[in-house]
């Protein structure tokens, strides 16, 4: 099996410049005005361009809005140096929403994109999750 990651954005131009300057992805291949595929982590990642406004499903009386909102879903990206990616990030267009907090595990950053989609930044120390497992 195989991961896809999706995150639907209202502007594919400023998207590619967000997630290439934030996390160094580069562009794979483009899907006409539609999409295109990052690459550069372990899973590709696919930006969809998807107005504001337009249903998230068929089924769904919800409309898709690129303010800050949550999700269930959301990315954790495994970084080095967490500091630096914090700093990278926000200088990318990122808002950090709180303190780098210091865990057992490691550290921990919340931040969103440019289009309302929240993410973490994590950076293991000792032995990672291994440091909390029973």
């Amino acid at each position: 099996m195989q991961f896809l990651i999706n995150i639907d954005v209202d502007n594919l131009e400023r998207a590619i410049d967000f997630y290439r300057d934030a996390f160094g992805l580069h562009i794979g291949r483009r899907f006409g005005t539609a999409g295109v595929e990052m690459l550069g982590g372990n899973a590709p990642l696919y930006l969809l361009a998807k107005e504001t406004g337009t249903r998230v499903a068929i089924p769904l009386a919800q409309t898709r809005r690129y303010e800050r909102h949550w999700t269930p879903v959301h990315l954790d990206l495994v970084v080095e140096d967490v500091e630096a990616a914090v700093r990278r990030a926000v200088a990318a267009g990122a808002k950090l929403e709180g303190e780098i907090r210091i865990q057992k595990w490691g550290a921990i950053a919340g931040l969103s994109d440019p289009f309302g989609h929240g993410f973490c930044l994590l950076e293991f120390r000792g032995r990672g999750y291994d440091e909390i497992c029973l």
